[in-house]
């Protein structure tokens, strides 16, 4: 494996590859990021070139660990010194990296992923092992073929790498579409972030008082907003659509509470009594704790044979996770 990319995600990859015995390599710009992984002892370069060569000579999957507005110029590279190679990602929009990918010419190598996991914290200093057990890691389905053609095994044999990958590092692999994928994480993800600055903003406009009495609640409702400013522009900016239409159906939800509240005759127990249920169905699907038990279904499938796809389909339908079968 080569990481390209030793922020919070590609650094804990790195890590947790290699406490799982599996070769892996890294490439970071900062100087300062390639010296502290090095003396931590992992296997890292500041010469992108020389990596990627590297890469191409012992057949390495490529992870892309860069932000989207790096990812122009990181395609280039790979397709200069490393065009055999495999390719996939973390970051957390698809619709965006699988344009920049076709654009590079090379989709037919490349599988998308996003790792559900993470801190407000980034940089290597940040990286922690087992980020990622019991995280979902959604890997993408398009360019899937219907039934293991031959001049698709190249990508299917790429995409079980990456649903590998994931599961070696603890991972649960639910599959998605890119546009699936993008418009379920505008809600849950990028909306979330959006909605903890201006809480945070909110809580600040309230004064000394307001940040003195701020406990539990607020905490939690704005950890996010201490992500490092400009990933969370590039997460949510690359996703606008989406965002903006789970931006919609909350500011009509926040209203409708406000004429609530005007109202002294009104309530606002239908805002209330739904988010609480809408809470207790995500605790029952995904767990109350972090590598809890799940109620999240499983699929067992044999990537390329017949009805592959449709199964692949049924389960991004349902959130499912999948394991593969040997074929």
């Amino acid at each position: 494996m080569c990481v390209l990319g030793l922020g919070l995600i590609g650094g804990s990859l790195l890590r947790d590859l290699t406490a799982a015995g599996t070769p892996a390599f890294g490439w970071n710009r900062s100087t300062a990021t390639v010296e502290a992984a090095s003396s931590d002892g992992f296997d890292v370069s500041g010469d992108l070139v020389a990596t990627l060569s590297r890469a191409e000579r012992e057949d390495a999957l490529i992870v892309l660990g860069v932000p989207v507005p790096a990812l122009p110029a990181m395609l280039e590279a790979v397709a200069t010194h490393a065009p055999s190679c495999g390719l996939t990602d973390v970051t957390s929009v698809k619709g965006e990296v699988l344009q920049l990918v076709e654009a590079h010419g090379l989709s037919g190598r490349f599988v998308g992923g996003h790792p559900m996991a993470g801190t407000a914290d980034s940089g290597w200093d940040a990286t922690l092992e087992d980020l990622f057990q019991g995280a979902v890691w959604v890997v993408t389905t398009d360019g899937a073929p219907e039934d293991g053609a031959p001049e698709d095994a190249d990508w299917l044999q790429i995409w079980c790498r990456v649903v590998d990958m994931a599961v070696q590092v603890g991972a649960v692999v639910v599959p998605a579409r890119a546009r699936k994928h993008d418009g379920a994480v505008a809600r849950i993800s990028h909306l979330t972030h959006v909605l903890a600055e201006a809480l945070a903003v909110t809580a600040d406009q309230g004064g000394a008082l307001a940040l003195s009495l701020a406990a539990s609640s607020f905490r939690d409702a704005t950890r996010v907003a201490g992500t490092e400013p400009g990933l969370v522009r590039a997460m949510c900016e690359n996703n606008r659509e989406a965002l903006v239409t789970a931006l919609d159906e909350t500011m009509d939800l926040l209203a409708e509470a406000r004429e609530n509240l005007a109202d002294p005759h009104r309530d606002i127990s239908g805002l209330v009594d739904a988010g609480h249920g809408a809470r207790l169905r995500y605790e029952a699907r995904a767990g109350r704790v972090k590598g809890g038990p799940t109620n999240r279904p499983y699929i067992q499938l044999r990537p390329g044979t017949t009805g592959w796809l449709d199964q692949l389909h049924y389960a991004e339908s349902i959130g499912a996770q999948i394991g593969l079968l040997e074929v």
